[in-house]
C-alpha cells in the first residue's frame, strides 16, 4: 500500500495549489502546539517546507528536519534556506528512518488525511519522540471548513456524475472530522490531549487565479480536472466561475479555510 494518496508534480505547482495558503496556516499550528525551544524539531509531511521554515523563525530550536515522500518538494524546500539548522530529506512517514526517542518535538501539516495507514504514521512520530515531547497535527476540516474546495466539488457533481465520488472521497478522509485527531492521539498512548480548530482566509487575486492549481499536476483537484474531457471541463470551469463571481464582477475574493489541530504529550 503506498503512504500518499497526494499527487505531487513540482513544488512550484504545490506552492499554487495550497503552499501560499500552509504558510499562514504553519505560525498557527506551532502556536497551538506550545512548542517554543527544543534541540530537534521533526516535521513530518513538510512538503515545501513551510513549516519548518515557519520553525526556523526561532533561535531557541536547534536542528529543525523535514521529511516527505516526495521528491519533487524535497527539493523545492532544501532551495528556500541556507540555514545550517534544517534539513529536508525524502522519507515515508510511516517508517521513520530516525531511531526511538531522536526528537524532541514533531509536527505534521495538511498530510496525514492522505496517508491511507495514519495510525501507523502517527505511532512512528510518537516512537521518534523523547519522554515529554510534544506531538502536533494540523488537517483540513475538508467537508464544514474548506470553502474553496467544497464550493468546487459541490458545483462538479452537478455537472459530472463522476465527481460525486471523488466529492464523498475528498469530505470523508480520515482525521478531518471532529474528534478524530484527538482520539488518535488518545489511542498512541498521548497526554493531555487537545483537540481545537484554527481558521485562515484563502485570498484569490480573480477567478483565473482561483482556478490556476486547477491547470496544475498537483493535488486532488487537479488529479481530477486533468482527466476530464474538453467539453466536460469546460463546462465545470464555466460552472465554478459562476459561483466564484456570484453576481458581480470578477476579481478579488476571500474565503475561510478551517482547520482542527490537536496536541498531546508523550509521558514522562
Amino acid at each position: 500500500m503506498t503512504s500518499s494518496t497526494f499527487v505531487s508534480s513540482s513544488g512550484d505547482g504545490y506552492e499554487i495549489q495550497m503552499g501560499r495558503w500552509s504558510r499562514r496556516l504553519a505560525p498557527l499550528l506551532i502556536e497551538f502546539a506550545g512548542v517554543d525551544q527544543g534541540a530537534s524539531v521533526l516535521d513530518v509531511g513538510c512538503g515545501t517546507g513551510n513549516l519548518a521554515l515557519a520553525l526556523l523563525q526561532n533561535p531557541r530550536f536547534g536542528k529543525v528536519c523535514g521529511i516527505d515522500f516526495s521528491q519533487a518538494y524535497i527539493d523545492h524546500a532544501a532551495r528556500q534556506s541556507s540555514d545550517p539548522r534544517v534539513e529536508f530529506r525524502v522519507g515515508d512517514a510511516c517508517a521513520l528512518p530516525f531511531g526511538d526517542a531522536s526528537f524532541d518535538h514533531a509536527l505534521s501539516m495538511l498530510v496525514l488525511q492522505f496517508i491511507p495507514q495514519a495510525d501507523r504514521a502517527i505511532r512512528e512520530m510518537r516512537r521518534v519522540l523523547r519522554p515529554g515531547g510534544i506531538m502536533a497535527a494540523a488537517t483540513w476540516d475538508a467537508r464544514g471548513g474548506l470553502v474553496f474546495q467544497r464550493m468546487f466539488l459541490d458545483t462538479a457533481a452537478m455537472l459530472d456524475p463522476g465527481a460525486v465520488e471523488r466529492r464523498a472521497r475528498a469530505f470523508s478522509r480520515p482525521l478531518s472530522r471532529p474528534g478524530e485527531l484527538a482520539q488518535a492521539w488518545q489511542d498512541a498512548g498521548l497526554q493531555e490531549v487537545v483537540q481545537d480548530m484554527r481558521t485562515i482566509r484563502m485570498d484569490f487575486a480573480s477567478f483565473d487565479d482561483f482556478w490556476a492549481p486547477s491547470e496544475g499536476k498537483d493535488g486532488p483537484i487537479a488529479e481530477y480536472v486533468g482527466a476530464l474531457n474538453g467539453d466536460m471541463k469546460r463546462r465545470i470551469r464555466d460552472a465554478v466561475r459562476m459561483a466564484y463571481v456570484d453576481g458581480e464582477p470578477d476579481g478579488p475574493r476571500s474565503y475561510a479555510a478551517t482547520a482542527w489541530v490537536v496536541r498531546g504529550r508523550v509521558p514522562a
